[in-house]
């Protein structure tokens, strides 16, 4: 049956949702649409599925309710007939700190796995997805390239900063503010007044942390709208972009562009320059493998770090720079990062995006703003080496990455003592109580994938640090993960992780660790020989989760290096669900 609008005509012959709507035998499935307030000809259009991580966890999905309902608008009035859902998020600031992080990462394939059954189990014939915090971006884009329907990445938009003091402020000045009050560089009084102006309303953390860094890969990679992604969250141009978004899924459906078409490796190396460019966050090492994978393409960590260590460091943004991600929308968003990127060779210009046009196309107009100095031309970078690095070495033969946004050169490199913790909350507790000292190497360990199980981030412990004054004066490394908002020489996603035995697992207090960013080594001065010998009294340790969602996650995921997934992934598929 061909579905008829009076602007546009779908033949739904070769799309999922004919499955449920068409012929004699589907007449007790439109019954249900009836129920529901749906007219013959709204059920006989293509089913456009929009999914939103909206919940009350934290103000980074608050607002995505409303952008949903805009997405509505704009897929009814090009003729789909639009179908609302909800998926979890974890919120990583509420998280932060305590044994909630561990569901953080977990919940990054919760959201691609329901996504994925409520589009299959419903026949959807694409997807417009919302996303506002930080595991809810590459879960959503994961969904969309492993469903490979028509798809559109909208993000939520990030918080506008907050003022203290006369002072614009994120979250960061507050986990921050946590290690001066343990010092008594900050009052009580000043405590509780910075927590309440901090985050003054709707939107994910402003600066270049792990939201706006995925964010900012939605753009490049090619899934988003251009400048849909750098809109703060209260601005109402974003309820505009959304309903762009509905109205062009209709047209992707119309010309069959899929994820796949889009997601390449030449994207993905796309998406990779712009996180470095940026001085994005170092979770995009974990989410562009993962990404990949959905779609059956090899892009590890050493692939990312490859494309990090050759391109320049060109937006002045927080937590290593001056700037939110609001300024640089209001001086030409990311559009303005990429064209630059592009002029110069460090991104491809013929990728194909969901515009149904390539990013040289869509970047045609843009015109270099020289009245800012947020983003630099990328021939006069900050630095001449991109703001996340990979490094690797006998600490870390399956690699690691640290975020060097902000550094100075000679901070890149460090050599100190172990002091080794096998939790976060060990680690936490000796730094609040200066249990440590200037030049030690502290090692957070049993925090990867399996070990934690769930690969927490640290941010409070090294916000902690960096508010008494110690950021640059130690070292630190761990299998877990390090939040966007992270700065100083902090290393993660070090692998082998400790729980399967890496030797992150088997180094002791005392051992002297070296780290050189600017080489990308990750040692411990010891021998092969005595490693062995350590591994070989080695014993796996047992986590408190042996049972639930994070005991599932455990037993099927996979190395860091790969992108912490948690199953076989594209080069497995034998069919794809868009083709049913």
């Amino acid at each position: 049956m061909v579905a008829v609008n009076e602007h546009v005509k779908f033949d739904k012959a070769k799309l999922p949702s004919r499955h449920v709507t068409e012929g004699p035998s589907r007449a007790p499935h439109r019954s249900y649409y009836y129920a529901m307030g749906l007219n013959r000809g709204q059920i006989h259009q293509p089913f456009i599925g929009v999914a939103s991580c909206w919940n009350e966890a934290a103000p980074c999905n608050i607002a995505l309710m409303r952008q949903a309902q805009a997405v509505k608008k704009g897929v009814a009035s090009a003729g789909g007939t639009p179908r609302e859902f909800c998926t979890i998020t974890v919120t990583d600031g509420i998280a932060m700190g305590h044994q909630g992080m561990k569901s953080s990462l977990v919940s990054r394939e919760v959201i691609a796995d329901s996504v994925e059954l409520t589009m299959r189990g419903h026949s959807y014939d694409a997807l417009v997805g919302i996303a506002g915090c930080d595991k809810s971006l590459p879960g959503m884009m994961m969904a969309m390239v492993r469903l490979n329907v028509p798809s559109i990445f909208i993000y939520g938009g990030s918080i506008l900063p907050g003022s203290f003091k006369g002072n614009p402020v994120t979250v960061q000045d507050v986990f921050e503010a946590v290690g001066k009050h343990s010092v008594g560089d900050m009052s009580d009084d000043d405590l509780e007044e910075l927590e309440t102006v901090a985050c003054p309303g709707a939107g994910a953390c402003g600066a270049q942390f792990t939201a706006n860094t995925m964010a900012t890969v939605s753009e490049a990679i090619g899934l988003a709208l251009p400048y849909s992604a750098g809109a703060p969250a209260p601005y109402e141009i974003r309820d505009t972009f959304c309903f762009t978004a509905g109205e062009m899924i209709m047209d992707l459906i119309k010309r069959n562009i899929r994820p796949r078409d889009i997601v390449t490796l030449q994207s993905l190396r796309n998406a990779a320059a712009a996180v470095a460019a940026s001085g994005g966050s170092t979770n995009a090492a974990l989410h562009l493998p993962a990404i990949a994978h959905e779609c059956g393409i090899k892009f590890d960590l050493f692939d990312v770090a490859e494309i990090f260590k050759k391109t320049p460091y060109i937006a002045d943004l927080k937590p290593g720079g001056k700037y939110v991600a609001k300024d640089m929308f209001e001086v030409g968003g990311i559009p303005l990062l990429m064209k630059t990127l592009v002029d110069h060779g460090y991104m491809d210009g013929d990728c194909m995006t969901v515009t149904g046009r390539t990013i040289a196309e869509n970047l045609a107009s843009v015109k270099w703003n020289d009245d800012q100095d947020v983003v630099r031309p990328a021939d006069k970078p900050i630095t001449i080496t991109g703001g996340v690095v990979g490094l690797k070495g006998n600490l870390a033969p399956e690699g690691a990455i640290v975020k060097v946004a902000g550094m100075a050169s000679e901070h890149q490199v460090f050599s100190g003592p172990a002091r080794c913790f096998d939790c976060e909350e060990d680690a936490f507790e000796a730094v609040k109580k200066r249990d440590y000292k200037e030049g030690d190497v502290l090692v957070i360990r049993y925090e990867g994938p399996k070990g934690g199980p769930g690969m927490r981030e640290m941010l409070a412990t090294t916000a902690a640090l960096y508010g008494q004054g110690m950021g640059d004066k130690v070292a630190l490394i761990t299998d877990g993960r390090f939040s966007g908002a992270t700065r100083g020489f902090c290393v993660g996603h070090v692998g082998p992780e400790a729980a399967v035995g890496g030797p992150i697992g088997l180094i002791r207090d005392g051992d002297v660790i070296e780290l050189n960013a600017i080489t990308g080594t990750l040692d411990v001065r010891l021998s092969d020989a005595e490693l062995e010998e350590r591994h070989r009294g080695w014993k796996p340790r047992q986590t408190d989760y042996q049972s639930g969602a994070l005991w599932k996650f455990a037993q099927t995921v996979g190395s860091a290096r790969d992108g912490a997934v948690t199953h076989p992934g594209g080069k497995a598929e034998t069919h794809v669900y868009a083709d049913i």
